[in-house]
């Protein structure tokens, strides 16, 4: 099974801002809905709170340490290693870490893919993705996006692979 984060973030490393996406992006958020469709996509409570339902067409593992959390139509894990079993036990082929950023902090280690996003601003954050070295990561895609009236930053897509 890949373990893939996919993530988008400023040239801050901004990726929230008050418990929400600080920008805009049509583009992104369909890429990311084709991308994860039919996938377990492994989310902290704080982010899976934010998205305020379950995800459908996908299988989403919320990350907690709260005992008798269970939200409907969600499974619920009590660490990512439990998380990452539990797609792994369900033949999950790729299973997408979508987030927040203490779940990308614990996964950056191990995940082999990173589905980027790179926004191509300075925006109003107050939640970071880890700081992680792009020394050991491959970019294997990117396609650069202007601002338009659905988009309201240029951005890249990318796609970074772990070198071997």
């Amino acid at each position: 099974m890949i373990l893939s984060l996919i993530v988008a973030m400023d040239e801050q490393n901004g990726i929230g801002y008050r418990g929400g996406l600080p920008w805009k992006l049509s583009t992104d958020l369909k890429r990311f809905k084709q991308l994860t469709m039919g996938h377990h996509i492994i989310v902290g409570r704080k982010t899976f709170e934010s998205i305020g339902r379950p995800l459908p067409g996908r299988q989403m593992i919320v990350v907690t340490h709260r005992s008798g959390y269970n939200p409907e139509g969600v499974l619920v894990a009590h660490s990512v290693e439990r998380a990452i079993e539990m797609a792994h036990q369900n033949n999950e082929s790729e299973a997408f870490i979508c987030g927040g950023a203490q779940i990308y902090g614990e996964m950056i280690g191990r995940a082999e893919r990173i589905y980027l996003t790179q926004v191509h601003a300075k925006v109003d954050s107050d939640t970071f993705f880890p700081e992680f070295s792009r020394e050991g990561w491959e970019v294997v895609e990117s396609v650069g996006h202007a601002a338009d009236e659905k988009n309201q930053y240029s951005f890249a897509l990318m796609v970074l692979e772990r070198r071997a």
